[in-house]
């Protein structure tokens, strides 16, 4: 079985560290376990790695977040992989940081990546693995928050969620959507 797992985030060293990049720390992380780079390839960057019988390719999108769906469309199609095998790794702002929910279709619910992958896929009918990065800022502040750097503690607290965003990833492959949900999401 293939998987694509995408991780959103913006291209660039003045993005790099920010909330907004999360998924790109999710794959980077899974990619640094796993021991395989990353290459740039057409739309992105790519690692491929192994999860016992599971092949997955791991994307970071180089089109920035607002067009992520054409490097998504593009990976689904050359390696021939069903969307139901698409996992997004998304920040969400609805969420405390840290916390993390896997859900296996939904509404884009703001969020410019999710709106794009929905409409160049045409469909809500594809998992995201949601990342929280809470949403401590002044009205109107929304955009300085989710490009701004994480505070230290919770750069502390980084490597146990990056972790656990790693093992959901795996199980999601291995066990599937719904048995990862009942295992992870009240955690």
């Amino acid at each position: 079985m293939k998987y694509l797992i995408t991780g959103l985030g913006n291209i660039g060293p003045e993005y790099w560290g920010t909330r907004h990049n999360i998924g790109f720390r999710v794959v980077n992380a899974l990619a640094e376990d796993a021991g395989v780079p990353f290459t740039e390839e057409r739309y992105g960057a790519i690692a491929r790695m192994r999860v016992k019988n599971c092949d997955l390719i791991l994307l970071k999108p180089n089109t920035f977040m607002n067009l992520s769906g054409n490097a998504v469309r593009y990976w689904l199609q050359k390696e021939n992989i069903p969307v139901e095998n698409l996992l997004v790794v998304v920040d969400d702002l609805a969420l405390p940081f840290g916390t993390l929910r896997l859900k296996p279709k939904g509404s884009d619910a703001g969020h410019n990546g999710l709106k794009n992958i929905q409409q160049i896929l045409g469909t809500q009918e594809y998992c995201r693995l949601r990342f929280g990065i809470g949403s401590d800022f002044p009205r109107g502040g929304q955009i300085d928050y989710v490009l701004g750097k994480f505070p230290p503690a919770e750069l502390e607290l980084m490597p146990e969620k990056l972790k656990r965003a790693a093992e959901i990833v795996k199980s999601f492959c291995l066990a599937g959507v719904q048995i990862t949900m009942n295992q992870f999401n009240n955690k």
